[in-house]
């Protein structure tokens, strides 16, 4: 608890405010009320959920810090109670172990943020400030939604990983999942990251789950087709449309329309698209009848949208239409702890599937597995392990399972530190020169060459980032996939 007393100890500046916190571990109140109280603020505690809702309503604090596992009812079901009774107050929920339908379902419940331990003492302390900011401003919390029941069944899609990374995804899912269908979603992630998946998950885990999801890959069809599936025609619109076909937007009804690589989307088309969007209503080809349209609009994308657009490729105003809620998916590289939890996830599937009894992945191949760039990400991994499935005949996936060049380590670079000049100036310019060459080509290749998603990794802003790219005379062509 150590940095948790130093987190809270950053705040002081804030005046008094009363802070509840919930958890039956004993110690993990007292190094609360102890931090906290060394703050300056007044701490509560409560050991139940049931009694965190009682304390809530009783003693109206200005903020809760909520364990999920606790005897009787859970943190979860204890914010919902708290949420219920239109009680305002921000909850940050806290788990020892996290999973896509917690996340979202927090997320749905109206919780302030979700986080997982061990926590990161920058997000805690951050979440924390901005909570306390919030009340000390008297800025109304918005409720992300009040007393939402989820469905009873498990949904379809699962979204396997426990990384922050995809923690962040699933609380957007959550949030999202919760808006009107007028709320359009953007999807932005390179090819196999699961780009569908979470189309599927938004349209699951909302109000309209029963509707129609309706996908479309906008890549597969020439233009004029791919107008005749989304908008359908009339009998006679055109040569060989001999019956009425009703298209996506139709077809949809009040649930999803999934437009995948929309960035391969004809530009004469992305301007029907931007109308249908705007005014929420379309005719069908060859027909003079307007039809609303009552699906949520998601669309996906593997490219740089804002590159697009530069080239006169995307249309900028369909893009900030589309992007009114952005979702941006991590490559498997940057989350490599989940690669275990898939690997074990996809070998159950496909034991499933073909009939097969394999008891497992040996250690030694998770680990190699795990330093694999997977170019493929996901997707590339499912694959792997469904045809080592399919040819093995022991009872355990080894490295002689797979193709054995997946096991090279991929190389981000070969510089060398320059030679240390005696000059001390010219030493350190040397020296951060290699550094910045290097570490921009590092991100150009965890990004495969996008430079949006380089900037973001990086932390610095895409135009610093293009700056730098000049400066060392380096093309995103060059880390594009090979």
């Amino acid at each position: 608890m150590t940095a948790m007393v130093y987190i809270v100890k950053r705040i002081h500046y804030m005046r008094k405010t009363k802070i509840l916190i919930a958890d039956d571990d004993k110690n993990i109140q007292f190094a609360f009320k102890k931090a906290f109280e060394q703050s300056g603020h007044d701490v509560i505690s409560a050991s139940t959920g049931q009694e965190a809702v009682e304390k809530a309503e009783k003693e109206s604090p200005s903020l809760i810090f909520m364990d999920i596992t606790m005897p009787g009812i859970s943190g979860l079901q204890a914010l919902e109670r708290i949420k219920g009774k239109d009680l305002n107050i921000p909850v940050i929920i806290i788990t020892g172990f996290g999973t896509m339908q917690t996340a979202i379902r927090a997320m749905q419940l109206g919780a302030y943020d979700y986080l997982s331990k061990p926590l990161d003492v920058n997000k805690l302390r951050l979440t924390a400030q901005r909570a306390l900011e919030l009340v000390l401003m008297r800025h109304q919390i918005q409720e992300l939604q009040r007393q939402l029941e989820l469905k009873k069944e498990k949904p379809k899609t699962e979204l396997i990983g426990n990384h922050l990374l995809m923690q962040e995804v699933y609380k957007k899912i959550g949030i999202v999942s919760t808006t009107p269908n007028t709320t359009t979603v953007l999807i932005m992630g390179e090819t196999g990251t699961g780009k569908e998946l979470v189309a599927r998950a938004i349209h699951e885990s909302g109000g309209n789950a029963d509707a129609p999801f309706q996908a479309i890959n906008c890549t597969v069809l020439p233009e004029n087709l791919l107008e005749s599936e989304l908008f359908g025609h009339e009998k006679g619109a055109f040569t060989g449309a001999d019956r009425h076909k009703r298209g996506k937007f139709a077809l949809a009804e009040e649930g999803t329309l999934f437009l995948d690589e929309i960035g391969d989307m004809p530009v004469s088309l992305q301007k029907k698209l931007l109308r249908v969007i705007q005014e929420r209503e379309f005719e069908e080809l060859g027909s003079n009848k307007t039809m609303k349209l009552n699906a949520r609009i998601i669309a996906a994308t593997h490219q740089d949208l804002k590159e697009a657009i530069n080239k006169n490729l995307f249309r900028e105003d369909l893009f900030y239409r589309l992007n009114v809620f952005e979702i941006f998916l991590p490559l498997l590289r940057e989350r490599k702890e989940d690669i275990p939890v898939l690997a074990n996830y996809f070998l159950l599937k496909f034991n499933d599937r073909f009939g097969k009894r394999i008891a497992g992945i040996s250690p030694e191949t998770l680990t190699v597995l795990s330093d694999y760039h997977f170019p493929g990400n996901v997707r590339e991994l499912k694959n792997l392990i469904e045809r080592a499935v399919v040819l093995e005949q022991g009872n355990m996936l080894t490295q002689q399972s797979f193709p054995q060049n997946i096991f090279t380590p991929a190389k981000a670079d070969s510089l060398e530190v320059p030679v240390i000049s005696k000059d001390y100036n010219e030493a350190k310019k040397a020296l951060v020169e290699a550094f910045e060459r290097k570490f921009l080509v590092q991100r150009l290749v965890d990004s495969v060459g996008n430079v949006t998603r380089a900037a973001e990794i990086a932390g610095i802003e895409r135009q610093s980032f293009q700056r730098l790219m000049k400066k060392y005379n380096l093309s995103s062509e060059t880390f594009k996939r090979r």
